[in-house]
């Protein structure tokens, strides 16, 4: 197994890490931000999140530089990204920090264009991630963290970051996946 799959396997491995350091209610006290509080627990699973998150692009950089593409990376790689976002939008729902319509929104689009890869590759074809869909990742990253973190740093001043950008994740999610499925339309047409 390669550098990039292995990083790839340990951005899934941290996934259950997260989950527990998201949901468990250690009583490891809490940073004061103005009138909200954010537990530290949080901001561990934050920083995980954030990490793992940079793992994508490590791989990739990895992969693509020193010619290391994988079959087993094209499978991983996607999915692991998908375990990483759906988990932490489960858990700010969870925690009420994320509204259950959006991430159920978020993680349909997310199966949705699974289902058309998966239907291209029986056709033997190949679906190429889009760059909006780079894009739609990018700002699912940001909102995450930033919804993990209480809107920390702007808090102190009750601007609600992360949930604007939650909002915009959302619009490019539902843009995206229509677009993707605009453009690759003939392999449901053309399926048998």
């Amino acid at each position: 197994m390669n550098l990039p799959n292995k990083i790839t396997i340990s951005r899934i491995l941290l996934i259950p890490v997260f989950i527990v350091l998201m949901s468990v209610p250690f009583d490891w006290g809490a940073f004061q931000m103005g009138e909200r509080e954010l537990p530290v627990s949080h901001f561990l699973g934050a920083l995980l999140f954030i990490i793992a998150s940079t793992t994508d692009w490590i791989d990739g950089y990895i992969a693509r530089k020193y010619n290391l593409v994988t079959n087993l990376g094209k499978f991983l790689d996607p999915l692991a990204d998908k375990l990483l976002v759906s988990a932490a939008l489960i858990l700010l729902v969870e925690i009420g920090l994320a509204p259950a319509w959006i991430v159920i929104a978020i993680i349909s689009r997310e199966f949705a264009v699974t289902g058309l890869r998966l239907v291209a590759a029986g056709e033997g074809s190949v679906l190429a991630a889009s760059q909006m869909g780079k894009l739609k990742t990018w700002i699912q990253i940001v909102a995450i963290s930033l919804l993990l973190l209480h809107n920390w740093p702007l808090a102190f001043i009750g601007f609600p970051l992360g949930t604007i950008a939650l909002y915009l994740a959302l619009i490019i999610t539902v843009y995206s996946g229509y677009d993707y499925f605009k453009k690759n339309w003939h392999v449901m047409r053309d399926s048998k």
